[in-house]
């Protein structure tokens, strides 16, 4: 706990130093996967260049110290390599945590990662849980996803502590039914002291489809969900959840409570102005993918350059940053948790959003409160 709520000051004057170099890498190391979700296309995307080992180790010579980094995919697991790659960011990098995200199906390798790995880094390993049971199966688009999931869950959890580990179910919420399998999954991991980190699925992404260059709307947050949601479904679900973050450790339940604040206003209407935070992205976080290719951001994988082919210091002061630079601070945000939650911290939105007296809606052009369809996009 104390760990915990000593980032925050951490970051923040981490950002006050070298305000302009990226302090959170996302390092997407495949975009190849073993599941076939409804709500994403990654395992359709292309990923036979993926960089090597030697080319990670590079690279990572490159960037600055990280405050945390994420790897992720894809199915991350599925490279063999991956230990390897870990332990390059620890040593390179030196984050104060690693995330890793996993879909679970490959009980064994993950296992042996969590048992090998160097344990001076904080593992915090997120497991996508999307339902309960067969409802799980579906959406993952595998009948052994849930047997297999679950197999790395049991194998996992009562080692935590001796593994220097953290472990969260991670479920995307694809439809209504989220609702009643959520109550099904919190129970079933409460006896377990596994936290369910809910996230609502928006109905399209840049980085993982395999058609879109760029999908940010023209106001501010524009979030339309994947499936289809009433009013009342959404404030029941959004409720629920909101109520059960009392229990986590406070850094968590202000993170979570804030994009849980803007799911609302945007899917819900609200007298406020939406939450909007400076976004971090091509500033304060950097995402790689595969290929060593940086993109813009989640929403928005316009290249501002390659790894694989120039310095990183070439590329962060080249033409082609500062123009996607100039094209994120015009961008009228989006509201995904991966994306907003990094911004709100790196800027310290996240405690001014529950302090500030908020102007009207209509003060910056923001859609008027209830507006039919106001919801991710």
């Amino acid at each position: 706990m104390r760990r915990a709520l000593s980032l925050f000051p951490l970051v923040y004057r981490s950002r006050r130093r070298r305000r302009s170099l990226p302090r959170l890498l996302t390092c997407i190391v495949t975009f190849t996967c073993n599941a076939r979700c409804v709500m994403c296309d990654s395992w359709r995307k292309e990923s036979a260049d993926d960089l090597d080992v030697d080319e990670y180790a590079d690279i990572f010579a490159q960037l600055p110290p990280m405050d945390a980094v994420r790897l992720t995919g894809g199915e991350p697991f599925v490279r063999r390599d991956l230990p390897r790659i870990a332990r390059l960011v620890q040593e390179r990098l030196r984050p104060f945590v690693l995330h890793v995200t996993t879909n679970g199906f490959l009980t064994r390798r993950i296992v042996q990662f969590c048992e090998q790995r160097d344990k001076t880094t904080p593992l915090q390993l997120l497991i996508s849980v999307d339902g309960f049971g067969e409802r799980h199966n579906e959406i993952r688009g595998q009948d052994t996803a849930w047997r297999r999931t679950t197999e790395t869950l049991a194998a996992l959890v009562p080692r935590r502590e001796a593994l220097r580990l953290r472990v969260a179910v991670n479920q995307t919420v694809v439809d209504p039914q989220g609702l009643e399998h959520y109550r099904r999954l919190r129970d079933w991991l409460a006896p377990m002291g596994v936290r369910n980190q809910v996230v609502l699925a928006y109905n399209a992404s840049a980085t993982y489809s395999t058609q879109s260059e760029q999908v940010v709307g023209s106001q501010i947050g524009r979030f339309k969900p994947y499936g289809d949601f009433t009013p009342a479904q959404l404030a029941t679900l959004l409720d629920e959840v909101e109520r059960d973050t009392a229990n986590l450790p406070l850094p968590e339940r202000i993170a979570k409570r804030y994009y849980l604040r803007g799911l609302r206003e945007r899917l819900l209407g609200s007298e406020r102005e939406p939450l909007n935070p400076p976004c971090a992205a091509l500033s304060t976080h950097l995402r790689l993918f595969p290929n060593g290719d940086v993109p813009t951001c989640q929403f928005n994988t316009q290249i501002a350059g390659n790894l694989r082919r120039q310095r990183f210091a070439e590329l962060w002061a080249s033409d082609a940053a500062k123009a996607q630079r100039s094209w994120v601070n015009r961008c009228a945000g989006c509201w995904a948790e991966c994306e907003v939650v990094p911004s709100a911290i790196y800027s310290g939105g996240i405690l001014r959003g529950f302090t500030a007296r908020r102007s009207p809606p209509a003060a910056r052009g923001a859609p008027a409160p209830g507006t039919p369809g106001w919801s991710t996009g």
